[in-house]
């Protein structure tokens, strides 16, 4: 009875990692010579459990040529253009592609302006006045982009380089990196509520989209975000109201920011959770199992904290090339 006790709570525990995982959540783009160097785009747009899994299942083309993407949804992209004259072609190609039809497209991206324009203006407004400051020094200043965020004064407090950042490939995606060993979580939310968290992963939503929308009309190529999740030195679920804030945010995601996630990988497992991946992942949509890897990672492993991988070309360098060989495998 305790060894069923103690698999149900490991499964739980895994469980829930995943769903974290999935899900892009708070990270900013590094510093450094991978940093964003692209003018901005042109003018932007002024439901636990299953539920969340099915959002996610979503088949989305990655690595693929956008004018190639663009020919080949024309006659979806041209009608979702008329629930409004101001969406970006890059936008409008990002929603057909992530629904099975024209009407729930377009259903969500009504949504999604609606909340632009309403509920998250500020936010969106925020970032993309951080994104304008950040480059326009020709490089990338993190630091402009974390201090404009909601309730920044506090959550930087937690959320640091050391725990949570982003890196840019050069091909053009984003390499978003989480150690949630490292991150405070009970701490922090005693600080803040769970709908100021969750303000702030909108923030960052906001910002990787602009990031990955300005890279991927520099590049041709439609960018993503890579999710590298290190459980190195997890002993524990995250904290029930982190978890609310994480789930309510990741509900809006695919209506938000639709074919903007790509692989995410799932590295430095402990053994005593290895076990339990092939119950747990079957519980997700093909689609999403076809994103996940979970992989050893001892480059990162042996990084006592993400910091380095801003701070030093080289490191960042051997992280990338990691990166580049789970992706292959």
């Amino acid at each position: 009875a305790k060894f069923t006790k103690f698999k149900m709570k490991t499964a739980h525990m895994l469980l829930l990692l995943l769903l974290w995982s999935v899900n892009p959540i708070n990270a900013f783009v590094g510093q450094g010579r991978n940093a964003l160097r692209a003018r901005l785009p042109m003018a932007r747009m002024s439901s636990q459990g299953r539920s969340l899994i099915q959002m996610m299942a979503a088949n989305v083309p990655y690595k693929v040529n956008v004018e190639s993407l663009l020919k080949n949804n024309r006659a979806r992209i041209d009608s979702l253009a008329q629930v409004s004259p101001d969406v970006p072609e890059l936008t409008l190609l990002r929603f057909a592609l992530a629904f099975p039809n024209r009407d729930e497209a377009a259903s969500a991206l009504s949504e999604a302006l609606a909340w632009r324009q309403g509920e998250g203006r500020s936010i969106v407004d925020a970032a993309t006045e951080a994104v304008a400051k950040a480059v326009a020094g020709g490089g990338w200043d993190n630091e402009v982009v974390r201090l404009a965020a909601p309730h920044a004064s506090t959550i930087n407090q937690y959320i640091s380089p050391k725990n949570i950042l982003t890196l840019a490939t050069a091909e053009g995606d984003l390499v978003y990196v989480i150690r949630a060993s490292l991150i405070k979580d009970k701490e922090l939310m005693s600080k803040v509520t769970v709908q100021q968290m969750a303000n702030f992963f909108a923030y960052v939503k906001e910002v990787h989209s602009i990031v990955a929308d300005a890279r991927s009309e520099r590049t041709g190529r439609l960018c993503s975000v890579i999710f590298a999740n290190d459980i190195t030195g997890v002993r524990a679920i995250p904290d029930p109201k982190f978890s609310e804030a994480l789930t309510s945010s990741s509900k809006q995601y695919e209506k938000l920011y639709p074919s903007l996630a790509g692989p995410t990988m799932i590295v430095n497992l402990p053994f005593v959770l290895q076990a339990f991946v092939g119950l747990i992942k079957p519980l997700f949509p093909k689609t999403v199992q076809d994103r996940l890897k979970f992989r050893s990672a001892p480059f990162l492993a042996g990084l006592k904290e993400l910091t380095p991988l801003t701070t030093s070309d080289k490191t960042r360098d051997s992280f990338l090339a990691e990166v580049k060989r789970i992706e292959s495998m």
